[in-house]
């Protein structure tokens, strides 16, 4: 049984600070090498594209208002635009202004490490005053990754392997579990891979409509050293990655905590993994090219994205 003295000790002995120098703000990303990226692509057998991401919706998810200009040249100022824009009256177009705010339980994004502090401290021993409210960021921001996350990807379906639909939130999946799933779907996890865990809460989601409560599935502490060992380069899950509770009282999200702050571990929250379970389970092959592009914001703590899994 992993305790919460056993989950404060891997700040120190599950952390990558300073592993890949001290100015290093990719942290596990830096398994993702040339050779780990040519065979992912080699996990590419069939050419079926699947979507692992939720859509963003009005209003559940962003806000958004949308300029409908049916004539251009009836808009403001058109009379002053470049070219024929005053007196050419056949083309129109929309556009939108968007807010929305994708960190929590619902949009599918990725966090990077510095979206925690613990003790004040983000990733690399860095301070949490680098993060100002104007400016952002100033260390392992989401644009650390701008050439994208790509990698092999390896979903593990737990909800399969226990025989459920899904996994009742509080429960919490294991190293036991992850083996079990590997064994049974003839998948080894190996450094660099990209790891998706299938709860079932998708599938919860789509036949319920029931937004994640306070309780959830999802990634035990206990599997962190597992993670590192394994030398995982990125982890997602169909809720957002902890189980809750934890257990712990002290260290509420330890998956995010340990992984982020110490590890460097990036994660990709609220994934929908159902069609891609269902493809992977169609075609018996449970490894695929995983794409994940961040949109390069600024000084900013994560991203939404559209994670893409190519069989």
């Amino acid at each position: 049984m992993t305790t919460q003295d056993d989950v404060l000790g891997y700040f120190d002995t599950l952390s990558n600070w300073g592993r890949w120098g001290d100015d290093d703000e990719l942290g596990t990303l830096n398994h993702i090498t040339d050779d780990v990226r040519l065979a992912a692509a080699r996990a590419v057998r069939h050419g079926r594209n699947v979507s692992c991401a939720w859509e963003v919706a009005v209003p559940r998810d962003m806000e958004r208002s949308t300029t409908a200009c049916p004539c251009a040249a009836d808009m403001p100022g058109a009379e002053n635009m470049p070219g024929r824009f005053h007196d050419d009256r056949r083309w129109g177009f929309s556009s939108e202004r968007l807010g929305i705010t994708f960190h929590g339980n619902t949009i599918t994004h990725v966090d990077a490490p510095s979206h925690l502090f613990w003790d004040g401290t983000m990733y690399n021993g860095r301070s949490h005053s680098l993060v100002e409210a104007d400016a952002g960021t100033a260390w392992a921001a989401v644009t650390a990754a701008a050439h994208g996350i790509v990698s092999r990807g390896v979903l593990l379906d737990i909800a399969k392997v226990r025989g459920v639909p899904w996994l009742e939130p509080g429960e919490g999946v294991l190293p036991d579990d992850l083996e079990e799933a590997e064994r049974r779907q003839g998948v080894v996890v190996r450094p660099g891979d990209a790891v998706l865990l299938r709860t079932g809460y998708g599938r919860a989601r789509h036949e319920t409509g029931e937004p994640i409560g306070l309780a959830q599935a999802g990634w035990h502490a206990s599997c962190l050293p597992w993670l590192h060992e394994r030398e995982v380069a990125l982890i997602g899950a169909d809720t957002p990655q902890d189980v809750q509770p934890s257990g712990y009282g002290d260290v509420l999200m330890p998956v995010h905590a340990v992984g982020l702050v110490a590890m460097g571990l990036w994660l990709l929250d609220n994934c929908d993994l159902e069609e891609c379970a269902t493809t992977a389970d169609e075609l018996g092959q449970w490894d695929f090219h995983l794409a994940v592009a961040p949109i390069r914001f600024a000084g900013t703590s994560g991203s939404p994205v559209n994670p893409i899994a190519t069989f």
